[in-house]
């Protein structure tokens, strides 16, 4: 006959076991959905810095994160303050899994990741939202397609920062 589990043992177990559950759908309720890779490292995130970048507690240690796949306005350019309050709605103060695409880290020394929190994929759900534009940063282009198709959904409905025009430079590329 099998106990119930309680306390801290009881959710650590809880924990290990999701952590071991393969791939699970994740859909931020736009369009397609997206599988959430298995594996990929849990971290903390400690703040927020602008719309596609933010510190993460990682084994014992704070890294920064630059969102893979995405771009979002500067500090002195249009719709900054919108999409950095977008992103820290999605992730402040979370446990979130990082998944790796090829590349490693950037040259500003950024971890270069996709970001889930529970079932939310956040580079996914910035975009949808209209607060991030995609951009292909090889070799990094796992999700590029799909990114590229829910911008250009975000950009005919007048979502988050599209109305500004600060997204219409014309360019996949950086």
């Amino acid at each position: 006959m099998l106990k119930p589990i309680h306390g801290l043992a009881g959710l650590m177990m809880l924990l290990l076991a999701a952590c071991n559950l393969g791939d699970v759908e994740i859909s931020s309720g736009g369009a397609g959905s997206t599988q959430a890779p298995s594996g990929g490292e849990l971290a903390e995130v400690v703040r927020v810095i602008d719309g596609d970048t933010i510190d993460v507690r990682l084994n014992g240690t704070v890294e920064r994160v630059r969102y893979v796949g995405v771009n979002t306005p500067e500090r002195d350019e249009a719709c900054y303050r919108e999409a950095t309050e977008a992103n820290r709605r999605l992730v402040e103060g979370q446990m979130v899994r990082l998944a790796r695409d090829v590349s490693e880290r950037d040259r500003f020394d950024r971890l270069l990741r996709y970001i889930y929190v529970g079932e939310t994929f956040v580079n996914r759900e910035l975009i949808v939202q209209g607060y991030a534009e995609v951009v292909r940063y090889d070799p990094d282009d796992e999700y590029w397609e799909e990114f590229r198709d829910l911008e250009q959904a975000a950009t005919r409905a007048g979502r988050g920062c599209h109305p500004t025009g600060i997204f219409n430079d014309g360019s996949y590329t950086r």
